[in-house]
């Protein structure tokens, strides 16, 4: 009798330790849950939609009423497919504040306490925002493709579903903005600072690139196809005026390993210094 009652208080202190302990699928759940939780992420995601989609049918729209046609380095789908451009400034947005808004509210430090080892946190942020921004830029993608050949159709400039790089960039697309997504993720786990990441982002996504126009082409020739944004369009059926454009997967292999540092960069600060 001595010894049930012993063994009763060590078998019910196991079953809760088991109960409580840290997995990284209930990490992964508690990012999720925040991610869902926060109105201004949903926003965030239907601006991001609607500028893919709605940018996309607009310059359909303008292409399909020039005479001149297509722009330099671009196709029916690379068109219908430009308000990718514009979506990644929000989708930037949101994967920095996703984790800034964890420092500026102190709430990181209670992230961490739950979760000592601290990396499994920022892996599961990356999976979660991820995941969600490549299924959501999916769905604007292809909806940005058939609204935009819809548009096109009308002067027979239109592409359909089963010419050759058609699916590759609308998957293309989708993929282009979660890795987007995940490097700006990386700048705010660096930087900590909202501001500071945000700028940063849009200085390297959105400003350096046209910029790079201005230098002589000598120059440029050498390093602009592999700025991350220019080397991560190539997915999207454009050469964009480059004039030694990468591969479509070679372009975004050179995305991704941009991210791969900076997310590299990001774990060794958050393991190195305190929140």
């Amino acid at each position: 009798m001595t010894a049930t009652l012993a063994r009763t208080p060590l078998t019910t202190m196991s079953k809760a330790h088991t109960r409580l302990r840290v997995t990284r699928a209930r990490v992964a759940l508690s990012e999720w849950t925040k991610f869902r939780s926060l109105r201004s992420t949903i926003y965030t995601l239907l601006v991001a939609v609607a500028l893919m989609i709605g940018l996309g049918a607009l310059f359909s729209a303008i292409t399909a009423n020039q005479a001149s046609g297509f722009g330099p380095g671009t196709t029916a789908i690379s068109t219908s497919l430009t308000g990718t451009f514009f979506a990644q400034l929000a989708i930037g947005v949101l994967g920095v504040l996703l984790i800034t808004g964890e420092y500026s509210t102190g709430m990181i430090r209670s992230s961490l306490t739950a979760v000592p080892a601290r990396l499994p946190v920022l892996w599961a942020k990356l999976a979660v925002s991820g995941g969600a921004v490549f299924i959501t830029s999916l769905v604007a993608s292809f909806t940005s493709f058939l609204v935009g050949q819809r548009l096109l159709h009308a002067k027979h400039m239109d592409a359909t579903l089963s010419d050759t790089g058609v699916l590759r960039s609308i998957l293309g697309a989708a993929l282009y903005l979660t890795v987007a997504v995940m490097s700006a993720m990386a700048l705010g786990a660096i930087m900590r600072n909202t501001a500071a990441a945000i700028t940063t982002f849009v200085a390297v996504f959105f400003v350096i690139p046209p910029m790079t126009n201005l230098l002589p082409a000598s120059v440029t020739a050498h390093f602009v196809q592999y700025l991350p944004s220019n080397a991560g369009a190539m997915m999207l059926d454009g050469t964009y005026g480059l004039s030694h454009p990468l591969s479509p997967w070679s372009g975004f292999a050179v995305m991704c390993g941009c991210a791969a540092v900076l997310i590299a960069l990001s774990a060794l600060r958050l393991r190195r210094v305190d929140a």
